[in-house]
C-alpha cells in the first residue's frame, strides 16, 4: 500500500491529488519553485520541499531534484499530475530505479504510445481506424510531399512529438506545402526538441472526442465513456463535456469507439488512467485515432461527475496493484451507468480584450461560486500570485445536471458568481461561448470558435457589477491617508475581469 505520495507538479492538479490522498489516509508531499513558495498547493500538503529556481527546468522538470525530495521525505510514490514530467518515460524509469512507485503507466507503455508515429503504427496493427497518412519518422520532405498528393488535399502537417496544437499546419494547396512544412517543423523543434513531421488527410470540421480509460495490472480495462472536446481556441481546449452531444452517438459510434480504445490500451500493455483521443467525421459517422495521453487529463472531472468515480483514487489503487472493483456496467462501458451530464470551463489568466495575452500579478480579491452541483478545482485564492513561468490555468469550473441544458445553465450561473480582482480572465468569453447557438445546439466542431469568435471583444460592464467592484476596491495608506486603487467599474489598473 502507498503510504506517502509526492506530487511532482503544482497548482490545481497538485491540490486535486492531495484532496484524494487525504481522504485515503495517504500522507502528502508538495514540491515548489521559488515563484511558488507561497502557492496554495504548498500549504495543502503535509510536507513540502523547495526545488529551486522559478523556471521549470530548474524545478518541476528536474528529475534529480524531485527524486531527492522524495528520498528526503520518505515518499514511496510519485504522482506526476499532467504536463511537466507526466509523460516522460525516463522519469517513470528513474522512479522505478529509485524504488519509488510511479503513479502512471509503465515506461514501456509510454514509449509505445509517446510518439504519434509509433502510436499510429500500433493502432494500425490492431485494426484501430487511423486517418490516411504517412507516419514514418524518417520520411524525407519529398516523401511527405508525395504522400500528400496521394492522400489528396487538404492535408494536415503534424509534429510527431508533443501536442497542444504546436507543430500543426493545415495545407490546402500543394504550392504552399514547403513553406508550411518549414514553419511546422521549426515550431515543433523549438517546443519539443524534435522537428520530425508526419502528414495526414485533413478531416473538414471534425469533432474531437476522447475516451477515458482506467486499466489495472490484472487485464481489466474500463472505458469510462467519452468526452467532447471540440470547443478549442488555437488548438487549446476551452470547454469540455461528457457525454458527446452528437445525435445518436451512443448507439451508432460508441460501441465501435469503445472497442477500439480498449483494444489499443491492451495492446500497449497500459495500466492506470489514460485517454484515447479520436477525431470524428460527423457526416459519415467515421472516427479516426489521434493519440493516447498517458496521464490524467485536465478535463477528467466531467468523467468523474457522470460516473461517480474518483479517478485519482483509482490511479493510486491501480499503482498499488489493486483490481478494478466498481460497478460492472462502468467496466463494460455500458451507457446505462451514465449519471446525467457534465460540462467544464477553463478559467485562464488571459486578457481576451488584448488578444488573450497572459495576465500575471497578485489576486486582490477572490470569490468562487457556491452552487449545488458545481465543483471548482483551483490552485489559487485570495492574495495568491499568478506567476509568468507556467500555464495560465487559474481554475476549472465543472457543473453537473440531469440534462445537458441543465448542466450548461448551472455552469453559466456559476461563472457569473466567480469574481476575481487583480488579474484579467476569460470569464466573459466563456459566457458568450456557452450562450452561442452553436454550443447550445450541440452543432459545433474544432473550428467553431475560430470562425464564430475570431472578432470577439468584451462587452460593456453592467451597472450592478460596477457597484460590486466599487465595494470591493481596496484602499492603501499613502502618506498617512488612503487612496483608492480605482474609481469606477472596469477602470482598475490591475485589470479586474469578470462576466457580463
Amino acid at each position: 500500500m502507498i503510504k506517502k505520495v509526492l506530487v511532482a507538479n503544482r497548482g490545481e492538479i497538485a491540490c486535486r491529488v492531495f484532496r484524494t490522498a487525504r481522504a485515503m489516509g495517504i500522507r502528502t508531499v508538495a514540491v515548489y519553485s521559488e515563484a511558488d513558495a507561497k502557492a496554495l498547493h504548498v500549504f495543502e500538503a503535509d510536507e513540502s520541499v523547495a526545488l529551486g529556481g522559478s523556471e521549470p527546468s530548474e524545478s518541476y522538470l528536474s528529475i534529480d531534484k524531485i527524486l531527492a525530495a522524495a528520498a528526503a521525505t520518505g515518499a514511496d510514490a510519485i504522482h506526476p499530475g499532467y504536463g511537466f514530467l507526466s509523460e516522460r518515460a525516463e522519469f517513470a524509469d528513474a522512479c522505478g530505479k529509485a524504488g519509488i512507485t510511479f503513479i502512471g503507466p509503465s515506461a514501456a507503455a509510454m514509449r509505445r504510445l509517446g510518439a504519434k508515429t509509433d502510436a499510429k503504427q500500433l493502432a494500425f496493427e490492431n485494426q484501430v481506424p487511423i486517418v490516411p497518412g504517412l507516419y514514418d519518422p524518417n520520411a524525407t520532405t519529398e516523401e511527405l510531399k508525395h504522400a500528400a498528393l496521394k492522400i489528396g488535399y487538404p492535408v494536415m502537417l503534424k509534429a510527431s512529438a508533443g501536442g497542444g496544437g504546436r507543430g500543426m499546419r493545415a495545407v490546402r494547396d500543394p504550392e504552399h506545402f514547403d513553406d508550411e512544412l518549414r514553419i511546422a517543423s521549426d515550431e515543433a523543434l523549438k517546443a519539443f526538441g524534435d522537428g520530425t513531421m508526419m502528414v495526414e488527410k485533413l478531416v473538414d470540421r471534425p469533432r474531437h472526442v476522447e475516451v477515458q480509460i482506467i486499466a489495472d495490472s490484472h487485464g481489466n480495462v474500463a472505458p469510462l465513456f467519452e468526452r467532447e472536446c471540440s470547443l478549442q481556441r488555437r488548438h487549446q481546449k476551452v470547454v469540455e463535456e461528457a457525454t458527446c452531444p452528437i445525435p445518436n452517438f451512443g448507439e451508432s459510434i460508441w460501441p465501435r469507439m469503445r472497442e477500439a480504445a480498449v483494444k489499443l490500451i491492451k495492446a500497449a500493455g497500459y495500466t492506470g488512467a489514460g485517454t484515447v483521443e479520436f477525431i470524428v467525421d460527423e457526416k459519415t459517422g467515421e472516427f479516426f485515432f489521434l493519440e493516447v495521453n498517458a496521464r490524467l487529463q485536465v478535463e477528467h472531472p466531467v468523467t468523474e461527475m457522470i460516473t461517480g468515480l474518483d479517478l485519482v483514487e483509482w490511479q493510486l489503487r491501480v499503482a498499488a496493484s489493486e483490481r478494478l472493483v466498481f460497478d460492472p456496467r462502468l467496466i463494460a462501458g455500458d451507457r446505462a451507468a451514465i449519471q446525467g451530464h457534465a460540462v467544464e470551463a477553463r478559467i485562464v489568466a488571459e486578457d481576451p480584450g488584448m488578444g488573450f495575452l497572459p495576465s500575471v500579478g497578485k489576486i486582490i480579491a477572490w470569490q468562487t461560486p457556491m452552487v449545488p452541483g458545481v465543483r471548482v478545482d483551483t490552485g489559487y485564492g485570495p492574495n495568491a500570485e499568478i506567476p509568468r513561468f507556467y500555464d495560465s490555468l487559474v481554475a476549472k469550473v465543472i457543473a453537473h445536471g440531469s440534462t445537458r441544458s441543465g448542466a450548461i445553465d448551472k455552469l453559466r450561473s456559476a461563472l457569473l458568481d466567480f469574481h476575481v480582482l487583480g488579474i484579467k480572465t476569460n470569464i466573459a468569453y466563456l459566457l458568450d461561448v456557452l450562450d452561442s447557438v452553436s454550443f447550445r445546439s450541440g452543432a459545433f466542431d474544432t473550428g467553431t470558435l475560430g470562425r464564430e469568435f475570431a472578432e470577439w471583444t468584451p462587452g460593456a460592464v453592467p451597472p450592478e457589477l460596477g457597484d460590486i467592484i466599487e465595494a470591493a476596491v481596496t484602499v492603501s495608506p499613502v502618506g498617512g491617508s488612503t487612496k483608492a486603487v480605482a474609481q469606477g467599474a472596469w477602470a482598475i489598473s490591475d485589470g479586474f475581469r469578470n462576466a457580463r
